[in-house]
């Protein structure tokens, strides 16, 4: 297989497995949407021995109102109890994970949960906007395109994936809620993906409204308050609903009816 996925190719053969819409593709197909979703798609299909892979994806909100409502420490922890969960899991060597801010920054590519960078003040001082839509687009991608290059190497594949925000969209220039709708439905009709999302509590933003207009099923929205109890524990039970995910087929259908609910 060659050094670098084919993303062309990786699309066209999911929108003739019926997977990808038209309007999916159409989104995909922008000027440099290639070379983002690229960045996130990391470790090659050859590398990994497993004989079946759990794809597990997280956008942290990285703008300036996280830090100014004084939740940065918390996302990290956050993020990093997440990663505790999965390396404790029996399941570890079946799981790559992936972490794109949501203004774009790649933390690491899909890598092994052992390789995965842990965030800290270094690596993350939220200070950006809020892309909502468009950064949705390129992380549900990167998520579609690794999911398609593992099936057509034969290898089963499940993913669970979680967007966190603290506002709703302020910054997308191509991408609407519609455009995100589209990909989510279309992953979510294959019963192979979980898409789940974060709101934390800003005073003023329906997070059930916003996750709803972008297709997210009402049981997969957190809503936390803005306490670092509240979040803590949405991450927490977002860590319980990946490993339960990862554990099997059947247990992965099941996690996904029940949203977080079945925690």
């Amino acid at each position: 297989m060659s050094q670098v996925p084919d993303l062309n190719q990786l699309f066209q053969s999911a929108q003739v497995e019926g997977i990808l819409s038209n309007d999916s593709l159409q989104a995909l197909n922008v000027h440099d949407i290639g070379a983002q979703i690229q960045a996130g798609l990391g470790i090659r299909v050859d590398d990994v021995t497993a004989s079946e892979v759990v794809l597990v994806t997280i956008m942290p909100d990285d703008s300036g109102s996280i830090e100014y409502g004084g939740n940065a420490a918390i996302v990290r922890a956050g993020h990093n109890t997440v990663l505790d969960a999965l390396l404790n899991s029996n399941q570890q060597d079946n799981i790559l994970v992936h972490n794109r801010y949501l203004n774009g920054f790649v933390l690491y590519p899909y890598c092994s949960v052992s390789q995965a960078v842990r965030m800290d003040a270094q690596n993350y001082t939220p200070n950006q906007g809020t892309p909502l839509y468009d950064e949705a687009v390129v992380l549900l991608g990167t998520v579609l395109a690794k999911a398609q290059e593992f099936a057509d190497n034969g290898v089963p594949v499940r993913t669970v994936t979680l967007i966190i925000s603290d506002g709703a969209d302020a910054h997308s220039h191509r991408a609407s809620a519609k455009t995100v709708r589209s990909l989510v439905q279309d992953l979510l009709r294959t019963e192979n993906h979980i898409i789940a999302a974060m709101g934390i509590d800003d005073g003023g933003t329906d997070f059930h409204q916003v996750f709803r207009e972008m297709g997210i099923r009402e049981q997969w929205i957190l809503t936390p308050g803005n306490s670092q109890k509240e979040i803590r524990n949405a991450f927490q039970v977002f860590s319980q609903s990946a490993v339960r995910a990862s554990q099997s087929a059947g247990g992965f259908s099941q996690a996904s009816l029940g949203g977080f609910s079945a925690s």
